[in-house]
Formats: C-alpha cells, sequence, structure tokens
C-alpha cells in the first residue's frame, strides 16, 4: 500500500469496526510511525489503529519534519535501521535506490558509515510503514487532524480521547508518541517591524537560541543560503556539539564495577576517557559505550543527584552525546575561529524592538544584543501543564517523572505510578520518557521500545480476540 492508502475507504471503514481492538497513538513523528509499524509487524491478531495529529501530513518525526530540523542527520545509517534485529536494513534500503547510488558512488558497496539527509530517512521510515501496512489486510489505519486534549477513563477500561470530533470511539490501548517539544515555528521573529528593526540594527546580524544540533544547523543553513552577517549564539551552558570520528567508534568501557554516587561516576567516565586515547582510542568509543550503562547508572542515582546532574552535568552530557557529523563540526570550527559567528553563555530573555534582552553568565546587568533576526533553536522538554499532560494527573494514569522532564515510565514505555502499579492499556514511547529512561532520545533506543511495547500490546489482544 502507498502512502496515500492512510486515506482511503478502507481506513475510513474503519469507524464501524468494534469487533477488532482499537489501537489510538497520539503522535506522528518518529517515534509514533515507529510504534506503528512495530505493531504491525508483532500483533498477529486483527486490529484497527488511528493515529491522531494536527499536522495535515505524516512525517519521520519532530525533528525531521520542522523546518530547523538536520539537513544531514547526526547518527550513522549502520544506527538508523527500522528493523529490530537487522541493523543493515536502511543500509540495504540505500542500496536499493538508484537515485542514491548513482549520487554516492564513493561509498558503494555499503553506506553503513555515512551520515544522509533527513528527507532520505524521512522517506525510508514512511516507506517501511506503508510496506507493513500492506502486508496486513486484516488491520485499519485512519487519521484524524484534531489534537487530543484529554485522555479517560471509561467503561470497560477502555480509553476515549477527548478532540474537536465528539464522536471518538473507546480505545482498547492508547500509546503517547508526542516525542518533545519544540519552539513554535511561526515565532522565530519578533512581534515588530522588521523594516523597524532592521534600521536600528548598524549590519546584518542574527541572534540563535540554543546550543544543541539545531543551532548548529540553522547556522549552517543561514551560510549555505548566502547570509553573510555576524550571527550570535546565546547557550544557556555556553556548550556546543563534540564531533563524531571519521570512521564509527566502535563501544568500549572499563569492565570493572562501575563507583556509586555523581561525582565518582563523573570522574570514572573521565578516566576512562583519558586511557581509551592513550591506548589509540577515542573518547567517542567510551561515550558508545556508556549508552550500554546509562539506565542502570540512571536508576542507582538518588533523586538529589539526578536534579544535579540536570542542572550542571546534562549540557555537557549532551554535547558529547548527540554529536555532529566530522565535516560539520569542521565549518562550526571555522565559524568561530573567524569570528563570524560568536557563542555567548548566558540566558537570553524578552524580545524588543531591534533585538534581544540578554543577561550574560556571572552578570546580574541585562543588555541588549541588536539583531534583525531571532531564531529560537532550543528543543524544549514535554508541556507537563498542557491540557493532555493534566488529564493523565488527574484521572491517575500517569505521573511525572522525578525531574519533571516528561512521564514516569518503564523500559517499554508503561507510565508508572507512585506505588509502582502501572496502568494497562496506556504506553509513552519515545522521548516523552526521557527523565525515566536515558538516551531513549536516540532511534536505536526508541526502535527497541516500540517493539517491547507492540509485543507487550500483542500478548494483552491475543486471548480477546480469540474470543471474539
Amino acid at each position: 500500500m502507498t502512502v496515500q492508502g492512510l486515506f482511503s475507504g478502507r481506513a475510513n471503514a474503519a469507524a464501524q469496526i468494534s469487533a477488532v481492538p482499537r489501537v489510538a497513538i497520539v503522535g506522528r513523528g518518529f517515534s509514533g510511525m515507529m510504534t506503528a509499524i512495530a505493531l504491525m509487524k508483532t500483533v498477529r491478531t486483527p486490529f484497527h489503529l488511528q493515529l491522531f495529529d494536527p499536522n495535515s501530513s505524516v512525517s519521520g518525526g519532530q525533528a525531521l519534519a520542522s523546518a530547523r530540523a538536520s539537513t544531514i542527520l547526526n547518527t550513522r545509517v549502520r544506527d538508523l535501521s527500522v528493523a529490530v534485529g537487522d541493523s543493515d536494513d536502511f543500509n540495504d534500503w540505500l542500496c536499493s535506490n538508484a537515485a542514491f547510488r548513482a549520487a554516492v558512488p564513493a561509498a558503494i558497496p555499503g553506506f553503513r558509515q555515512i551520515f544522509v539527509p533527513k528527507e532520505i530517512f524521512s522517506d525510508y521510515v514512511y516507506q517501511r510503514f506503508s510496506e507493513a501496512l500492506a502486508a496486513r489486510r486484516d488491520i485499519t489505519v485512519q487519521v484524524c487532524n484534531d489534537p487530543v486534549v484529554a485522555i479517560r477513563r471509561s467503561h470497560g477500561n477502555r480509553f476515549l480521547l477527548e478532540s474537536a470530533n465528539p464522536a471518538n470511539p473507546l480505545f482498547d490501548t492508547v500509546i503517547l508518541a508526542t516525542g518533545y517539544g519544540l519552539s513554535d515555528p511561526h515565532a522565530e521573529e519578533p512581534d515588530v517591524s522588521p523594516i523597524r528593526a532592521q534600521r536600528l540594527v548598524a549590519r546584518p546580524h542574527a541572534v540563535l537560541l540554543g546550543s544543541g544540533i539545531r543551532v548548529v544547523d540553522q547556522l549552517l543553513q543561514l551560510r549555505d543560503s548566502g547570509y553573510a552577517g555576524q550571527v550570535t549564539i546565546i547557550s544557556r551552558h555556553g556548550f556546543l556539539p563534540q564531533s563524531h570520528t571519521p570512521n564509527s567508534a566502535d563501544p568500549v568501557f572499563p569492565a570493572e564495577a562501575l563507583p556509586e554516587g555523581l561525582p565518582d561516576i563523573m570522574r570514572f567516565i573521565r578516566q576512562a576517557c583519558r586511557e581509551a586515547e592513550e591506548q589509540g582510542r577515542s573518547w567517542q568509543s567510551v561515550m558508545n559505550g556508556l549508552r550500554k550503562h546509562a539506565r542502570s547508572l540512571w536508576r542507582s542515582l538518588p533523586a538529589r543527584d539526578k536534579h544535579q546532574f540536570n542542572r550542571h552535568l546534562r549540557a555537557i552530557y549532551d554535547s558529547h552525546r548527540n554529536r555532529l557529523p566530522e565535516a560539520m563540526h569542521l565549518r562550526l570550527q571555522r565559524e568561530l575561529a573567524e569570528g563570524r559567528t560568536v557563542l555567548r553563555r548566558g540566558r537570553a530573555g524578552r524580545r524588543g524592538l531591534s533585538g534581544l534582552f540578554f543577561t550574560p553568565a556571572g552578570s546580574s546587568a541585562e543588555e541588549v544584543l541588536h539583531a534583525e533576526r531571532i531564531i529560537d533553536c532550543r528543543c524544549q522538554a514535554p508541556d507537563l501543564s498542557a491540557p493532555l499532560m493534566q488529564s493523565l494527573f488527574s484521572a491517575g494514569l500517569a505521573m511525572p517523572d522525578e525531574l519533571s522532564l516528561g512521564l514516569a515510565v518503564t523500559a517499554r514505555g508503561e507510565p508508572f505510578l507512585e506505588d509502582g502499579s502501572t496502568v494497562a492499556g496506556l504506553f509513552a514511547v519515545g522521548p516523552l520518557g526521557l527523565g525515566s529512561l536515558p538516551d531513549i532520545d536516540l532511534v536505536p533506543e526508541i526502535v527497541s521500545q516500540a517493539y517491547a511495547a507492540a509485543e507487550r500490546i500483542g500478548e494483552c489482544f491475543y486471548p480477546q480476540v480469540k474470543a471474539v
């Protein structure tokens, strides 16, 4: 089935089906599409799937669909497979694409080590979704563009999703895949006349807010579009992404038992990085190896240490975890060395008639950065005050994690409550669980979690469908 199959009569007829389990996925970014693929490949009984998202088109993820998303993804092809147990699936898909092979001949016979444009990965994800749907004639899929504002328990332990459509049916299973919110793409310019702003700025000057990969993407996109003005990057902690190695760094990590306590763990990791470089490896290989231990380390930390990590260390950890392709990092370093781009550490405040109010780190004095354009590239945590989240909390269906970064979830995405119990039929897949599961914003971890959730859903559905 093709992409258009989602909107076919087959999908529209699904509203009449009540004899099979009904599954709702809230969000059609990468987490949502990946969960849909996992369900279709794992749950071997008929079901109806409804995808809720206010965006009118299916995409490969918020980070992929955004205008400020990476032109080149920062993860190698070998780590982007959506097929569990087959790390070569994306590489095989690229190898079967004649146009791509012709455009990147130097990588033949394989592309596992390269970085690809976001559009390529999005096409791959959506084709795998379409193929999975085409292979399941016993599944119906429906798309709803109304935003979900609340989720409530109804009779028979089913869920009611409240949206602009009052006729929404009840669902047996609901999967939240809303990711982590991005700033409003329509709020990049201050609410003043751009002509007035340009008159008050002596020379072309753009201010970028953020410290992650998105801010580097935006900088390079500005340059590639011909922008020659000064650029200032405002970063709360003053860190920017580090570089990947030219070739993939195989994960390594010391075999001895890890210490307890955040300060000792940090010293242990720094020492492991120094030893790796002395032995001819790279610190990147240690960071890659750390991922296998991240969850157990996180669980072992007391709440006090988790808060301390989030306040003081997460920024530097993310700058070493979410790395740039080497070519992009070299361009960034050249920008900084030549002074065309300046990195300033501090807090961004309100916007004025001609720029941005800014408080430098270590100072209480506010200054104005005059600029004709201000672009917010920061990635925001989920808004726990949003009506959808508040409906979950008030109904006792979920609770915030210890850091209030999102929902408290298990490894397979089941929200858990104060007493450790979980709510049957409710899942949160992807970055919504970042406060509970470090690195759940990375593709391999989202793929694993999506399949784990799908397996659990299949276990719950089988006796129900058998009875029907």
